[in-house]
This record gives structure tokens, C-alpha cells and sequence, in this order.
């Protein structure tokens, strides 16, 4: 079985770009404030999902292993 991971949004500096929404078609929304949501925080790692984040304009995408917490996006330095 594959790693599982944990997504998460801050919408704090959100900007709904969509960007997330269109390269990890099913795996983000955005609500009625145009901010983003994972369809489920979560879920098989994936690399749509890791594209998603990599390419947020705003690094509002972060992601962890489930279970340990360890960082897969963004990187630790």
C-alpha cells in the first residue's frame, strides 16, 4: 500500500486561482468565497496533488505523510 497524506488549505492566503482545482481535477473545490478546499484532507498520495501544490501561486497548499506529520510539501529546508 502507498503512502497516505494529509492536504491542507490555509485559506488565510488563499487566493482562488483555481489552480489546484484544474491540476488535481477532483482532489480540491472552491466554495462560495472562492477559496479552496481539499475534497478530502486525506487521501492516496497522488501527483496531481503534489503538482497542485508545487504550483499554487501562493504556497497555500501543504502537505504531510497521515500518520507521522512528516512534510512532503513544502519541503523541510
Amino acid at each position: 500500500m502507498g503512502d497516505r497524506w494529509h492536504v491542507e488549505v490555509d485559506r488565510s492566503i488563499c487566493i482562488g486561482s483555481a489552480q489546484c482545482v484544474h491540476r488535481a481535477t477532483g482532489s480540491f473545490r472552491l466554495d462560495s468565497a472562492m477559496q479552496s478546499h481539499p475534497v478530502d484532507p486525506e487521501t492516496d498520495a497522488s501527483g496531481r496533488v503534489l503538482d497542485a501544490a508545487e504550483n499554487c501561486p501562493v504556497e497555500a497548499i501543504t502537505i504531510t505523510l497521515l500518520g507521522s506529520g512528516e512534510p512532503v510539501f513544502p519541503p523541510e529546508d
